[in-house]
Parts: structure tokens; C-alpha cells; sequence
């Protein structure tokens, strides 16, 4: 295929070669002179900034922003300072750096985003050159101010200014300089006539590159590779010197003939390759060196602006845009004349086939019988990823899969790959796009970075085609680029918000992983309110529409939305922010109207803030919660007469309730507690706090009957309680004569079987059997088998004639008993059954 390398030139072992990728569609009467010019690596945009045209007060410069192609982007008239570099950082942000030290940042379409300073100091002796490089830490900013000192920052997003040492004796601009990234630090190379400086955050080091031609006066230019391993200088004397970054290790030294100062260098060098380059421009001549003496010289018929690139350098003129790299080793192989390689007799052997010859088959056999084979397929799909044009893409894969054919158990993923990639990347070549990614960009690219590229240039259709083809996961393709594409749509204003609204609802659908709050929170920050509003009723989670509601100051939707989800912690959010945003009656006002809200709130207060749910109450006028409020209060509080006081505000709020019950409770509590006082005050008894049971059962146990007496009296004690508490108080004192007159004072509410069963667990069956003869017919037997006597118990049981009771008698009879005795209750019960 002689056409494919009619544009190769040969560079020692290497072949270089020149593809056109455009014909520019931009239309520059000027070409590209007297203008800056920034092109982003990875077939990015071109930024132009271009001087007026007619030399006038009111001309502005010119800013034009094109994709790789020369399609327009943006373009308009440049009002601020002056511009003293252009460049791009690694999400396609244009910065504009001004002779004042201020970084303006625009997008791809020209809107300003933001803007930075790199310091007073610039601000006061200017920028004399700037550069923007690419770091492990994101893309970074040098300057050289008019004092001749440098300012670095290497990453805009994260900015930290760092003022590098000053460089001895420099009284003038450097010859040039370039920024270099080693061991993840950005340092500055300088050239000062002969002698080279590295400066570093603390420290300014003269060096010397190893095996540099001694009649170098000065150093005119130099350059560092696209992955910062490499630098190049160029000498006074025409010499280029190639070596490593960090001025250990000479690749080469080469004498161009040219002493005049380049224009611009660049290196050229494909990845892993072992064949170092440096592309040289001047006006109208272009020259490729490398470590062989010999050179490739190129005619340049118009301005042109060298492009460093991963695996190349690209050339853009006025009317052309080319890629100038070294011929992939695969390519090479198939293509170079009168090649033997495995791939390049594939490529014959399915010609010959497509042809109905023989041959085909003989150059198979030849294939084979090197066990080559599957070598010869690998080779072919590598080089239809290294080829631009679509056709010789299609034969090479086409020869491909003819070997395959031959091939048992060949792993079919490499091919695969190769013929997906090669499609979405021939579509994003396409003239209209403008990306012109090689496929070795691609992958170092990686997908999703290639996919936010399109969201970038608002090419979704695409952007989604490509994540439906390459069968990324959904929420990290499609559902993306539509929410980016939504978050586009929410910002075109001259479309009604019910339009946009429904617009965005029927496009997103049911895609997974879409957040609606993100897209009305895009709408809010563009002003649009309304709209925002409207696109949250499309968000199903609760928790993600109440912030945002809040933050437009809708509050109270966003405690009705807090309140529909049931999340009683969202509701609790929203609440205690609507208590700092609005004044205390407006918050009261609001709460009213959403019941659950304010039931939360309640529970909150009762916890957090006992004062707020007393303004809640009488707000609401509820007296009963204000009385139970005041009886809760008054049992934290120490002072006697504070308490008095807050159980009377209880009794006032329970009276205005009509709770009779509650009143006449708090009441009885206050005649308590001033009970207590008094006995405090008479006895020494400090009894405070007790309740009314406690408060007896300790007076009759310390012997203060009358006191007890008279509580008993007052407060209107149960009979029952208080003959049970006096009981128990005076058995356990064992006061058995008090007791006994306590048992003839009256009739006992409680009967006199406790007295017998109270004295006999204090084990005295004598003073119980005082209390026997008291007890009720029915309870008779209980008591005489309480105290042992079973005759007794026996006597009253046959006497009642009671079955149960004789039986019981019985139970507690041993076989030691009195045998005349179990005979009588053995009658007795045979004939009380018999009846």
C-alpha cells in the first residue's frame, strides 16, 4: 500500500510522518500573526486572542474560541487588561493571564467563571511571561514578574502561591525558561546566558547538562517533554541538546545549521518508544532532529503553532490542521516496502483472497509455518488503531479477522475493543465535533473523561450514543449526561417554566441515579425559583427536596415535605431552622397549622427548653398542659415556697381546664408539703417530698400517732389504708399493748384476721389468739389454724357445717394428730356431703 507511506520520512531506525486532520473551517485574513494562541492538549480547543484590526482609542482585541476543527465556539470583544499568555487546564477552562497578575477563567463558550490573583507583588512590577503547565496536582500557573523574580502555583483550584528564590545576578528577562514536574514538585529551569538555574521552593541551584557543547554562549530556548521526563535546549551555536529532565542523562546532541533563534520546539515522542525528538520551528521551516545526525525538513506555507501531544505534536495554520508523530512500530511493520513482517503478509494474503487468488493461501502457509500467526492478527488491530484514515482502518481490521478465521481458540477481546474504539473515535474526529483524539490519547484519556468532553462541548446525543454503545453502566453514562444535559436546559430562560419543567420530567424519565434537587438547584442559582420548585416534585426523596426549600425560603413547604416523608429528623430540621429564620410569634403561627409538627416540637421542648413549651401552652391557651407544665416544674425546684407557688399556678391553670380532679390533687399536695413544714419545724422530722403514704407510714413507725392522727383526718386517708399502715407500723415496733387498744378503739374497717395474721408473723401466737374470738364467723377457721389451734379450728368448721373448711382442717392434720379428732372431722365432712 504505497499510498500510506508517501508522507513518511525517515529519522534514523524511526519513520515520522505528517496526517492531516483538518482543513480549518475558521476563515483569519491574517492568519495567525500578531496574536496569542493556546490550543488544549488531547484535540482540545483553540483560543485566539487578536488585536484590533484599525488602531483606535475605542478597538478592543478580539477573543475567539474554536474546536480542533475551526468551527466557532465563542467570540467577543476582550474589555478587560492586557493579555500576556492564554492557556488550558486539564476540564477545558480558558485562562487569561493579564500583565497585572490576574488569572481570568472563562469555559469552553466564553462565559466567565472566576477569576485570581498570583499576588500584590505582581500586581506592582507587572508579568513579564507566564506559563501554564499540567502537574500530578492539576494545572498550575508560572509567572516572571518585572523584578525578575518567580511566582508559581500549581493548582489554580487549590491555590497556594509560592515566590521561588531569587536567581544571583539576574539584572535582565531570562532567555527562556520552562516549568518541570519532578517527584510530584513543580520546579523552574532558567537560562541566563550560559548558565541554567533550578529553582525550587527553598533553594536556587546553578546545574550544568551533562555533555553540553562548550561553545554555547547562551542558552536561546528550551523545552520539556509532554510527561516532563525530557528536555531540550537550544544553543546560540544552532545545537540542540536532548536529555533527561533532571540533567542526569545526554540522549543526543545536534547541530540544525540554524543559529537564529526557533520560534517554538516541542518534543516528539510516542510512548515507550526509543526514538527521542524534538520538533524546531521557524518562520516557514520546520525541523525534526533526533540522535542520528540526519534531520527531516519541512516547508511551513503559513504561520503555524506547534501543539505538544502524548504521542506527537500537532501543527495549526491558518487554512490546516496536521499531526506530525513517529510511524507506530505496528504500522511500520505491515506498511514499510518489502516488509516480511507476520501482519504485513496477512494484509497480502486477504488482498490476494479478496482477488480469488491463490496466492492468498501461500502466504497463509508462510504465515503458519512460523507459528506467527496469531501475531500477524494482533498486529493488524494494533495498526487499524494507529491509522485515522477510515479505510485503511477497515482493511487492516478486515485482514484481521481473515486470520482469525485460521486461528482455534483465539482470544476475540482485543479485536472487539479495537473496532468499538475505532467507532466512537472516527465520530468524534468527525469534522463537526472536532476532537481529533488518537487512539493512544483515547486510552490514556479513559472513557469517562472523553464522555465529560462531549457533556462539555453540550454534544449529548452523542455523548449518550457513546455510553450506549460502549455499554457503560447507566448511572455513570446515560443518567449523567442527561442530568448534565437537564442542569443546561434549566438555564435557557427565554422557555417557560411549565415548559422546561415537563421538558426535563419527560426526557430523565426513569433513568437511574438522577437527582432532581441537583438540577433545581442549578435552576435556583440561575434565578429561577419557580422552576426549581416545580422540578423537586419530581424528586421522590424527601430528605433531598426539604434543603433545598429551605434555602429558596420556602419554608413552609419544606416542613409539609419534611412531615409527608414521615422522617421525623427532617421534621426536626426544618423546625429549628424556621426557629432561627422567623420572629417567636411567627413560628408559634406556623407550628399551629401543622399539628404533627408541633407535636414533635412539644417532645423536643420537654427535653431541650421547658420555657419555650410554656410560651407554646399559653399561645394555645391550653390550661391543662400549663398545669401539668407548673406541677413539673415544682418538682425541680428546692425552695419550699417556690414549689407553693408553681402548684398554685397548677391549681389556677387546672381550675380555667374545669379539672376539678387535677385542682383538687395539686391542692392536697400544697397541704402537704405544709404539713411537712410544720413537723419540720415542731418534730425535726424532715420529711419534705414524701408522698402522702410514705409520709404516715413513717409518722406511725417514729411513734407520732397524734400527727398521724390528724393527717389522716385531714387528708381524708382511706379507712382501710390508714388501719393497714397503723397495723403494720405498730407490729413492727412490736407495741403489742398499743395495738391492742388500737384493735378496741372501733370497729376495724379491715376485720381483725390481719391482727391475728400480723401478730403470728411477728411470732407471737399469744397476743394473736387476743384477736381470734374478734374475727368473723367466716374467716374463724383461718384464724384459729393461724395460731395452731386445730381443735378450735376443727370445732367452728363442723359447727358451720362447711365442706371446704372441714377439708382444710383436715389438710393440716398429721397422722400424729389426735385420731378422736380426725374421726370427727371425717363424720362431719361424710355427712355434710352426704346433705
Amino acid at each position: 500500500m504505497a499510498f500510506v507511506t508517501a508522507n513518511w520520512n525517515p529519522l534514523g531506525e524511526a519513520f515520522y510522518r505528517k496526517i492531516e486532520l483538518y482543513e480549518m473551517g475558521w476563515n483569519l485574513r491574517d492568519g495567525l500573526r500578531d496574536c496569542l494562541i493556546a490550543a488544549a492538549p488531547y484535540g482540545g480547543p483553540i483560543a485566539l486572542l487578536r488585536e484590533p484590526q484599525r488602531r483606535s482609542p475605542s478597538a478592543r482585541p478580539q477573543l475567539e474560541i474554536y474546536s480542533a476543527s475551526g468551527s466557532t465556539l465563542a467570540s467577543f470583544a476582550w474589555k478587560s487588561g492586557v493579555v500576556r499568555q492564554l492557556g488550558w487546564t486539564v476540564c477545558d477552562d480558558l485562562l487569561c493571564i493579564q500583565e497585572d497578575g490576574t488569572v481570568l477563567i472563562y469555559d469552553l463558550y466564553g462565559t466567565f467563571k472566576r477569576h485570581f490573583s498570583m499576588g500584590n507583588e505582581v500586581v506592582q512590577n507587572q508579568v513579564l511571561e507566564a506559563k501554564v503547565f499540567h502537574s500530578p496536582y492539576g494545572t498550575g500557573v508560572a509567572i516572571i514578574t518585572g523584578a525578575f523574580r518567580v511566582t508559581l502555583a500549581t493548582n489554580i483550584d487549590d491555590l497556594k502561591l509560592r515566590r521561588l528564590p531569587e536567581v544571583p545576578g539576574l539584572m535582565e528577562a531570562p532567555s527562556c525558561w520552562a516549568v518541570l514536574t519532578q517527584d510530584r514538585q513543580s520546579k523552574v529551569l532558567l537560562a541566563y546566558g550560559a548558565d541554567l538555574y533550578l529553582l525550587d521552593n527553598t533553594s536556587c541551584i546553578p546545574v550544568t547538562p551533562p555533555g553540553l557543547s562548550p561553545q554555547a554562549n547562551s542558552i536561546v530556548s528550551m523545552c520539556v517533554s509532554f510527561s516532563y521526563k525530557y528536555l531540550a535546549l537550544f544553543t546560540d551555536t544552532g545545537h540542540v541538546w536532548m536529555g533527561s529532565a533532571n540533567l542526569k542523562d545526554r540522549l543526543s546532541e545536534v547541530d540544525t545549521k540554524v543559529r537564529s533563534p526557533p520560534k517554538q520546539m516541542a518534543w516528539c515522542r510516542r510512548p515507550k518508544s526509543e526514538q527521542p525528538s524534538v520538533v524546531i520551528m521557524w518562520d516557514r521551516h520546520l525541523l525534526v532532529v533526533g540522535t542520528c545526525k540526519d534531520t527531516i525538513q519541512y516547508h511551513l506555507d503559513d504561520e503555524t503553532v506547534l501543539v505538544p501531544e502524548l504521542d506527537g505534536v500537532r501543527l495549526i495554520s491558518s487554512t490546516h490542521h496536521e499531526l506530525l508523530q513517529e510511524v507506530p512500530s505496528a504500522c511500520e511493520e505491515i506498511f514499510k516496502i518489502a516488509s516480511m513482517a507476520p501482519g504485513a503478509l496477512l494484509l497480502e494474503a486477504h488482498k490476494e483472497y479478496e482477488k480469488e487468488s491463490q496466492k492468498a493461501d501461500e502466504y497463509l502457509r508462510e504465515i503458519k509455518e512460523q507459528s506467527l500467526l496469531g501475531e500477524a492478527v494482533r498486529q493488524c488491530v494494533e495498526a487499524a488503531g494507529h491509522e485515522h484514515e477510515p479505510d485503511t482502518q477497515k482493511t487492516l481490521l478486515r485482514a484481521a479477522s481473515f486470520g482469525k478465521c485460521f486461528l482455534s481458540g483465539f482470544p476475540p477481546e482485543q479485536f472487539v475493543s479495537m473496532c468499538r474504539d475505532l467507532r466512537v473515535l472516527n465520530a468524534v474526529r468527525d469534522y463537526i465535533v472536532g476532537i481529533p483524539l488518537t487512539h493512544t490519547q483515547f486510552k490514556q484519556m479513559t472513557t469517562q473523561v472523553l464522555i465529560d468532553r462531549l457533556v462539555y462541548r453540550k454534544l449529548y446525543p452523542l455523548a449518550i450514543e457513546v455510553c450506549r454503545y460502549l455499554k457503560i453502566p447507566e448511572y455513570q453514562g446515560v443518567s449523567r449526561v442527561l442530568k448534565h444535559w437537564a442542569c443546561c436546559k434549566v438555564q435557557q430562560k427565554e422557555e417557560a417554566d411549565e415548559v422546561v419543567a415537563r421538558a426535563v420530567s419527560i426526557k430523565l424519565g426513569e433513568a437511574a441515579g438522577i437527582s432532581y434537587s441537583e438540577i433545581a438547584t442549578k435552576a435556583y442559582e440561575c434565578g429561577r425559583t419557580e422552576l426549581a420548585i416545580k422540578l423537586l416534585e419530581y424528586e421522590p426523596r424527601s430528605g433531598e427536596q426539604v434543603p433545598l426549600l429551605l434555602k429558596m425560603k420556602r419554608s413552609q413547604l419544606a416542613l409539609s415535605k419534611a412531615i409527608e416523608s414521615g422522617d421525623t429528623d427532617l421534621v426536626y430540621t426544618v423546625v429549628t431552622y424556621l426557629k432561627n429564620e422567623m420572629n417567636r410569634g411567627d413560628f408559634f403561627m406556623t407550628l399551629r397549622n401543622q399539628p404533627v409538627a408541633l407535636s414533635l416540637y412539644r417532645q423536643f421542648c420537654k427535653h431541650q427548653e421547658q420555657t419555650t413549651l410554656k410560651d407554646l401552652f399559653n399561645q394555645d391557651d391550653d390550661h391543662q398542659e400549663l398545669g401539668n407544665f407548673y406541677v413539673k416544674a415544682s418538682y425541680k425546684e428546692k425552695r419550699l415556697e417556690a414549689r407553693l407557688s408553681l402548684l398554685q399556678s397548677a391549681v389556677d391553670e387546672y381550675n380555667k381546664a374545669k379539672n376539678e380532679f387535677a385542682a383538687k390533687a395539686t391542692e392536697d399536695e400544697m397541704r402537704l408539703l405544709r404539713f411537712h413544714r410544720r413537723l419540720e419545724e415542731d418534730k425535726g422530722e424532715h420529711l419534705m417530698g414524701m408522698s402522702l403514704q410514705d409520709t404516715l407510714q413513717i409518722l406511725l413507725s417514729i411513734g407520732l400517732h397524734k400527727q398521724a392522727e390528724q393527717l389522716y383526718k385531714d387528708f381524708r386517708v382511706p379507712d382501710k389504708r390508714y388501719w393497714w399502715l397503723k397495723l403494720t407500723a405498730l407490729a413492727d415496733k412490736e407495741d403489742w399493748e398499743e395495738l391492742e387498744k388500737f384493735a378496741k378503739s372501733k370497729k376495724s374497717p379491715i376485720g381483725y384476721l390481719p391482727f391475728v395474721e400480723v401478730c403470728v408473723k411477728r411470732h407471737n401466737k399469744y397476743e394473736a389468739k387476743k384477736y381470734v374470738s374478734k374475727v368473723t364467723p367466716e374467716q374463724k377457721v383461718k384464724a384459729h389454724l393461724a395460731v395452731g389451734d386445730l381443735e378450735g379450728a376443727a370445732e367452728v368448721a363442723i359447727e358451720r357445717r362447711n365442706e371446704n373448711e372441714i377439708s382444710t382442717v383436715l389438710s393440716q392434720c398429721s397422722a400424729s394428730s389426735d385420731r378422736a379428732l380426725l374421726d370427727r372431722l371425717n363424720r362431719a365432712r361424710n355427712a355434710t356431703g352426704k346433705k
